[in-house]
């Protein structure tokens, strides 16, 4: 096994580990506060979106890399939820902050998202810029954010789909 290989491995090991100890708990750290603008100089399936333009829409915005295992396991919900409820007000933002090398590499992530039909915007977070203001620390994340810009919801790791699926309703069903 290379050096390589054993770097990805020890670390879909430590993450997976981390996930199914944060399955229970669906940490809530950010709520009430002001969603931070995502910033990226590289957008994918969109133009650069900000949070000041988006105020009167729900947004998820989630944190992934596409060489995450958990990230590919809620990869269907997310998308889900977009084709689900784009049309009612809903924005996924899925910031790519990459973990590994070959994940850097912005055409790695377009084919990546071309090749799994992602069709909602993402933004490229290769410096972390995204990661540090969200202070994020885990892949994946999500961050459900009300019509105002403030963050109502966050989950970290898989599951809690249906949890995660009725704050959107909830959130969406709020007034501006």
């Amino acid at each position: 096994m290379t050096k390589e290989s054993m770097r990805i491995f020890l670390g879909v090991v430590f993450f997976g580990i981390i996930g199914a100890l944060l399955y229970f708990v669906p940490l809530s750290f950010a709520k009430g506060g002001q969603a931070p603008e995502i910033i990226s100089p590289t957008w994918i399936n969109s133009k650069p979106l900000r949070m000041e333009e988006l105020r009167g829409k729900v947004v998820m915005v989630e944190f992934w890399t596409f060489g995450c295992w958990n990230c590919r396991k809620i990869e269907p919900y997310v998308k889900g939820w977009h084709q689900k409820y784009a049309d009612k007000g809903l924005v996924v933002i899925a910031v790519h902050s990459p973990e590994f090398s070959h994940e850097k590499d912005v055409e790695n992530v377009k084919a990546y998202v071309k090749k799994n039909g992602i069709s909602y915007a993402v933004p490229i977070d290769n410096d972390f810029l995204n990661w540090r203001r969200y202070q994020n620390r885990y892949w994946p994340t999500l961050y459900v954010i009300d019509k105002n810009g403030t963050i109502q919801y966050t989950r970290i790791g898989e599951g809690a789909y249906e949890q995660t699926e009725e704050a959107i309703q909830r959130l969406l069903l709020e007034p501006a």
